[in-house]
């Protein structure tokens, strides 16, 4: 129940603070006088957003807070929050004009999210636009499902639909994936064969080209270490040398100069050896195997066309170019994998969606014949007794956000009228009707604490009026019940009464609220029935109305 409002700097109001009862609670006001702005902060606090336009001229800061009192079914709620409880339960919503809004249950700050969570099952806003939306079809079907207590099921159902079509979107993303990668993935294989060929790993091809450039050269290589090897013959500069050393030898005692020079000459000579010992061995290893040759010249030639047809200059790029597209080759199977895995999770999930679908339609199909019963009785009792209602549930057989029904509410105004969509046949004083009976049923049936009706008599009048506020009474005994309006008839019916006043001092407007004791509540229905000129006939009219 909501037990205390408070709204401070919010448009044309400085500050109001409401203590409301249980009971039917009814706000009048004439028309301009600030009932919408009192909507719009209550608004605040179910989770709308902001607009920092409704920030007053007292200061940059305006705030909406409301007292609520704590009820068991609450407990889970706090807890799966982390938040603090006692006795009452306090929302708040304070818009900065920086552009900041904070939300707070029980003075701890939490997302928006969370706030309206709680606060659309503590307080329930129907007004007069609700009553269009009773024109749509999806509005339809979540005021049936709150009569046919099936919400809880359609909401399970939703959530996993959601998933299961965002599955799908995933699916149909990887096989647009999978095509674009078919296109390229015959000429990559290629590319891959192509290249796996020159068996990059293990193949050092600096090696092969070094080793070709000696295949080529062998012949000349042959005739120099042969000269190399040729050095001890008579007459070669090896033979020369060793002359010279035994000369140098006769003297070197002599002279420490001799002596130094003879063991130069001798270590050149040393290398001089083993350099022809080396070349001899490499004239008898420099036989070149033709085949041998052709295929290392072979291997070379497709390695170069590999390095010019790829534009590379070094085989470290013709690696890195097979990596990357043996990586693609195993990205392309691990995209099959998870199409395929995909593909059975989304049939799995829509098997499951279909069964919770089908149990979702009988089930409201059991509650439409009983809905409809509570239906007729409650419009009877607002002078709607030769009106005809129905629901046409039909299962649709293919997966929609509220599962495979579809659901038409058929009306006729008149007794022998055939039924048609509500939409199409039902006036605006007869809509208002209909969406009051719908929520006195959805009401119970959630179980809501504290509903308010703004201007749910639009359209109405007289002996209507008169049966709507006997409805919102009957309403207001099981729970708290505020309505907005501007008719005597359903003011008269009520137990407590507010004001809603706009005072102006020519420079400045502002908006108040006071709470009306019995004899300002017959001078306020009297002023409904006959404006600013107030008779003693509508005092005396108003006073019967409300006895």
């Amino acid at each position: 129940m909501l037990k205390l409002l408070r709204i401070d700097n919010f448009v044309l109001i400085d500050r109001v603070e409401l203590t409301l009862d249980k009971g039917y609670t009814v706000i009048t006001g004439e028309t301009g006088s600030g009932k919408s702005i009192l909507l719009n902060a209550i608004n605040l606090l179910l989770g709308e957003r902001a607009d920092f336009s409704v920030i007053g001229k007292k200061s940059n800061k305006s705030f909406v807070e409301a007292i609520f009192t704590m009820e068991d079914r609450f407990i889970d709620f706090f807890q799966e929050n982390d938040l603090d409880q006692s006795d009452d339960i306090l929302v708040r919503r304070e818009i900065v004009k920086d552009g900041k809004s904070r939300a707070f249950i029980n003075d701890s700050p939490v997302q928006l999210s969370t706030l309206k969570e709680l606060s659309t099952n503590l307080l329930s806003v129907n007004s007069q636009f609700n009553t269009y939306d009773l024109r749509s079809i999806n509005y339809q079907m979540e005021l049936f499902d709150d009569m046919a207590n099936t919400a809880l099921l359609r909401k399970k159902y939703n959530k996993e639909y959601l998933s299961w079509k965002l599955n799908l979107t995933t699916l149909s993303k990887l096989a647009e994936k999978r095509k674009e990668l078919d296109k390229q993935s015959d000429y990559n294989q290629f590319l891959i064969e192509e290249l796996s060929q020159l068996e990059l790993t293990t193949t050092d091809f600096a090696v092969y080209e070094s080793a070709l450039k000696r295949i080529e050269n062998s012949d000349y290589i042959r005739e120099v270490a042969l000269q190399i090897a040729q050095f001890s013959e008579e007459n070669s500069p090896y033979s020369e040398l060793r002359n010279l050393l035994s000369k140098i030898d006769k003297v070197s005692d002599s002279d420490a100069k001799m002596q130094q020079f003879r063991d130069q000459l001798m270590a050149v000579l040393i290398e001089l050896k083993e350099m022809m010992n080396e070349a001899d061995t490499l004239l008898n290893a420099i036989d070149v195997d033709p085949d041998e040759q052709q295929k290392i010249l072979k291997k070379v030639d497709e390695y170069n066309r590999q390095l010019n047809k790829h534009r590379f200059t070094q085989q470290s790029q013709l690696l890195e170019l097979w990596n990357t597209l043996s990586f693609t080759a195993n990205d392309h199977m691990q995209l099959d994998q998870d199409i395929l895995q995909l593909t059975n999770d989304c049939s799995t999930m829509q098997s499951s969606l279909q069964k919770m679908a089908n149990e979702l339609h009988e089930k409201r199909g059991i509650a439409a014949k009983d809905i409809e019963r509570q239906l007729s009785h409650i419009l009877i009792d607002l002078k709607l007794m030769d009106t005809s209602l129905s629901f046409d549930l039909r299962n649709t057989e293919q997966l929609k956000e509220n599962g495979c029904s579809n659901l038409t509410i058929l009306f006729s105004a008149n007794k022998g009228m055939s039924m048609v969509p509500i939409e199409k046949a039902a006036s605006g004083g007869e809509m208002s009707r209909v969406m009051l009976a719908l929520q006195k049923i959805i009401s119970e049936k959630r179980n809501l604490p504290t509903i308010l009706f703004d201007e749910i008599d639009t359209g109405v009048s007289g002996d209507v009026a008169e049966k709507i506020g006997i409805l919102l009474r009957s309403m207001g005994q099981n729970m708290q019940l505020i309505a907005i309006t501007h008719l005597p008839q359903v003011s008269a019916k009520a137990n407590y009464h507010f004001k809603v006043e706009k005072d102006s001092d020519g420079a400045s407007a502002k908006t108040y609220v006071k709470r009306l004791e019995k004899e300002e509540v017959a001078l306020e229905i009297a002023r409904l029935m006959s404006g600013k000129v107030i008779t003693s006939e509508a005092i005396q009219t108003a006073k019967n109305l409300m006895n």
